[in-house]
């Protein structure tokens, strides 16, 4: 059985989350919520106003040194993480408000090792590493096995969903092993003083045959972003896989569509397809879906 909570900016959202049981629904009113979230409670659903006007906010990044003098990395600068299955997310927004990439790295704002998320009606706002939708892949979980913390290294099957969100970044701001729908989103561009981007960075196995998928989703930019600058997607790991669904692409996206990441040879084994009207000029390596895996895809979503 669930209950609804009732909090004010006044309200430390962290502590009333160690009150919290399965199923426990927090409405937030208006205001900015400045703390750092962990939600290990299954089944927490967070409701706010509206994005425009119900944030939660912190600015950790890569390169800030912790208590004990050693760099947050990544994978530890999340404003919200969500590490317990079953949570839902309306009509907010979640932001790593750091700023300036180029000097700091990363800045995630919101992090999913989980199962069942679902997020609609939200804002995502960051820069490089905006969402990351877990599991890490298997090296990393391994890597990092005594620096991250056991709930961020778990491992298996995550589906996420994202309906009816803004995603705002600049490099690598969709990234992760996780299954992932992006449903009627805009993915949004902001200006990075590096010139070039990367919308999707997936990292998935070779067993993994769903990976993200873009559905019916606008990517937009913001004034600065250059023509011809951004690429939809590349492989963070050599099978990354990534759909695009009847998407629309603004002026930023690259006609290439896709970039291999680096000097690797993952031209040669990353996913990446489209559907719908798909720009001339793709590079060879991506494919287009049939309506019988677009079927699938979705489905798995189901």
């Amino acid at each position: 059985m669930s209950n609804s909570v009732y909090v004010t900016p006044k309200n430390s959202l962290n502590e009333i989350l160690r009150g919290a049981f399965p199923g426990t629904r927090l409405i937030l009113e208006p205001g900015i919520y400045r703390e750092k979230l962990e939600i290990s409670i299954p089944g927490i659903e967070i409701i706010g106003s509206s994005a425009e006007d119900t944030k939660i906010v912190w600015d950790d990044f890569a390169k800030k040194p912790d208590e004990k003098g050693v760099e947050f990395n990544t994978f530890r600068t999340y404003t919200v993480a969500v590490l317990a299955d079953g949570v839902r997310f309306r009509n907010l927004t979640i932001e790593n408000d750091a700023r300036f990439p180029e000097l700091k790295g990363q800045e995630v704002a919101l992090t999913v090792c989980a199962d069942d998320f679902e997020a609609h009606n939200c804002h995502f706002l960051s820069t490089q590493d905006t969402v990351f939708c877990g599991p890490l892949p298997d090296d990393l979980i391994e890597r990092y096995d005594g620096f991250l913390k056991k709930e961020l290294r778990r491992g298996g099957a995550m589906r996420q969903v994202f309906e009816d969100c803004l995603i705002a970044g600049n490099v690598d701001f969709i990234f992760g092993c996780g299954d992932a729908l992006f449903k009627n989103c805009e993915i949004r561009s902001v200006f990075d003083v590096r010139g070039s981007g990367y919308t999707a960075a997936p990292a998935h196995a070779k067993l993994q045959d769903i990976g993200f998928v873009f559905d019916n989703c606008s990517f937009t930019c913001e004034g600065g972003v250059k023509d011809g600058s951004i690429f939809l997607a590349r492989p963070w790991r050599d099978y990354g896989k990534s759909s695009f669904i009847n998407c629309r692409y603004g002026r930023h996206i690259s006609e290439e569509g896709f970039d291999k990441w680096n000097d690797t040879d993952r031209d040669k084994t990353a996913r990446f397809s489209e559907y719908g009207a798909v720009p001339e000029g793709r590079v060879s390596w991506s494919r287009i879906l049939d309506e019988n895996e677009i079927k699938r895809l979705m489905e798995h979503f189901k």
